[in-house]
């Protein structure tokens, strides 16, 4: 997933058999994989279950979506673990409305627990001995936030409903009863009824196309943890880009989605050539509805995608990358809690940088890791002021709502950490060990002081760990004097220009900027000085038509100095800018420049139109800074 914090981000992507329209992927192997036990036995601040006591290993989901009433009516079956002296089981819920518990086919005793704003409320169920399922019988109520429900006219066909969910970090308690923690993994079948005409898709295997009677089988073979369930529902079509990938998407936007992820295959590849075989079967990518609040979310065989990456020149494609390296960082080895984030992301943003590397060449991922290292020293020095422990790798989100985790430290300092082991003990011994690391702890969770263990006895000496300062990147604030430098020759004329500009006032050459990436124009962008004057970022403007763009990473970038400066001209395109889309990304950076300019009250006025077109992911984080 990708990261959000009050600075621009960086643009930031098989084992098992998977059957489609009767093919099936060149990859084999036995339908579940990975360890008999691939539960953490560590305690969780953020999930009510007690996994030590019992523990679930497959559901089995039935439900009906039913959009008259944004409901889903369903049952949820699970197998359970628990010694033979156990007597309940615990599950998380928020807002789940329960009408019935059986365990074994006969009916339980259960408990709700108190309700907390974070975390929802436990259920409790009591056990006799040897239970083996337990079934619970449910509706979703009108504050599940992994939900939202979409009209027509909030759609790119504008002619059907739109049904989503965004589970991480813990909002799958939301829609269905489970132990929602990323310690506890579980495979999953389901069966899912929608209204005639709509395709319903999950984290599984998926059909490519709508059928007649609107109920549709789902299967994961491979255990997950909670956090990347995932459903959507729509009148949503397929268009495949090779044997294993595809795209899906609502018609007006299908063959703009295929274009744009061409390259998918040849991502895949470069991936299984650094850290082995892709073990998830498919890997597809659905784009959504603009109100999704993030980039893209790693939901295994089917990633969920912005429509804002369809740049129409694939400049954007990072953000795939990003979320196919989440195969192998996060789904396949995951963080045993929410606080060893950094283990899902660091390795994620150091992996997707690897496969552009090996797509696009050094040239290029090195620009981008310049964009992810300045991005790091502006976002740490701010959180240094506002919340200076959020700025060590190793967290500690107890008591707090762990969505207060996703900055860009866990992505970006995570990635200059793995970097700088790199460049210690070199690439081809990196490499080796990272393949390692993921083949050894497939379909496992791991804890940050159990990674640093790993890194000890097979990778690093006491004296190497010692000067690398291990301990001081994962556990001390801020950013260590031995944070890599990035060299970047394209950013260093990008920088030239920008200084002819601001002292001679001459604009960059189209002969040059002909040949500018979407990433250049953004190093510009953001280097702009404070001092820049409405009369500047007019000449600009009339030069670069910055304010009609239809690339949306350079038009958000674009308000910031242009909302600093008072820039007139921009305030129509902003409105309309924060009503169409729903990214937070983009939406909590320009919220904030408004109010920071004195234009307040225009922020207040614009979200009070946009709000209901937004998730509940970003709808709570600008409740929170817009409040008067």
């Amino acid at each position: 997933m990708k990261k959000t914090y009050l600075l621009a981000l960086p643009l930031i992507i098989g084992l098992l058999t998977s059957c489609q329209n009767g093919k099936q992927s060149s990859n084999k192997s036995p339908e579940k994989s990975g360890p008999k036990d691939t539960t953490a036995m560590v305690n969780d601040p953020h999930s009510y279950a007690q996994p030590e006591k019992a523990v679930v290993s497959h559901l089995n989901w039935d439900a009906r979506v039913l959009f008259d009433s944004a409901t889903i009516v369903a049952t949820a079956t699970w197998d359970i673990k628990a010694p033979e002296k156990t007597d309940q089981i615990v599950f998380d819920t928020y807002d789940l409305s329960i009408q019935e518990v059986k365990v074994d086919g006969q009916r339980a005793d259960f408990t709700l627990g108190a309700f907390q704003e974070d975390q929802g409320r436990p259920l409790t169920v009591s056990l006799p001995a040897n239970a083996q399922k337990v079934r619970i019988d449910y509706r979703t109520g009108d504050s599940a936030r992994a939900l939202q429900w979409l009209s027509p006219e909030q759609t790119a066909s504008g002619s059907a409903r739109f049904l989503f969910t965004q589970s991480q970090a813990i909002l799958a308690r939301s829609w269905v009863p489970c132990q929602d923690s990323p310690g506890i993994r579980f495979t999953y079948e389901a069966d899912v009824q929608v209204p005639e005409g709509m395709l319903a898709l999950m984290s599984a295997q998926n059909p490519q196309e709508k059928n007649e009677t609107g109920q549709y089988h789902f299967e994961m073979p491979q255990p997950i943890p909670s956090y990347l369930m995932a459903l959507a529902v729509g009148d949503i079509r397929f268009k495949a880009i090779s044997e294993r990938t595809g795209v899906y998407a609502e018609q007006p936007l299908l063959d703009k989605a295929a274009y744009e992820f061409a390259d998918l295959e040849k991502m895949v590849q470069a991936a299984e050539e650094l850290y082995g075989p892709y073990a998830w079967g498919r890997y597809d990518i659905i784009v959504l509805p603009p109100s999704f609040p993030f980039g893209g979310m790693e939901n295994p065989r089917l990633t969920f995608a912005t429509p804002t990456i369809l740049a129409g020149d694939r400049s954007l494609v990072s953000l795939v990358a990003h979320e196919l390296a989440h195969s192998w960082s996060g789904n396949l080895v995951t963080n045993a809690t929410w606080n060893d984030f950094w283990l899902n992301e660091g390795f994620t943003v150091y992996f997707e940088h690897r496969i552009m590397e090996e797509v696009y060449g050094r040239d290029y991922s090195e620009m981008l890791a310049s964009l992810t290292r300045s991005e790091l020293k502006e976002d740490a020095a701010a959180m240094l002021e506002e919340r200076p422990e959020d700025t060590k790798l190793k967290l500690d989100l107890a008591g707090r709502n762990p969505d207060e985790g996703v900055t860009s430290i866990p992505y970006n300092k995570g990635y200059f950490f793995l970097r700088l082991i790199e460049e210690e003990v070199g690439r081809s011994r990196f490499d080796t060990f990272l393949r390692n690391y993921f083949d050894k702890h497939q379909f496992e969770v791991m804890t940050t002081e159990a990674f640093l263990s790993y890194l000890q006895e097979n990778l690093l000496s006491a004296e190497q760990y010692e000067r690398l300062q291990i301990d001081t990147w994962i556990y001390k604030k801020g950013l260590p004097e031995n944070l890599p430098k990035v060299p970047s020759q394209r950013f260093a004329k990008v920088a030239q220009a920008l200084e002819e500009f601001m002292k001679a006032g001459t604009l960059p050459a189209q002969k040059q900027t002909a040949a500018w990436t979407t990433h250049e124009w953004l190093h510009f962008l953001h280097k702009l000085p404070d001092s820049v004057t409405v009369n500047e970022l007019q000449r600009l403007d009339e030069a670069y038509h910055f304010s009609q763009s239809g690339n949306s990473e350079i038009l958000a970038a674009w308000f910031q100095p242009t909302i600093r400066a008072g820039y007139e001209p921009i305030y129509s395109r902003v409105d309309s800018f924060l009503v169409q889309v729903g990214r937070r990304k983009f939406l909590t950076p320009t919220y904030a420049a408004l109010q920071e300019s004195g234009r307040a009250d225009l922020a207040q006025a614009i979200y009070q139109k946009a709000r209901p077109g937004y998730h509940a992911v970003s709808r709570e984080t600008l409740d929170e800074l817009l409040d008067p």
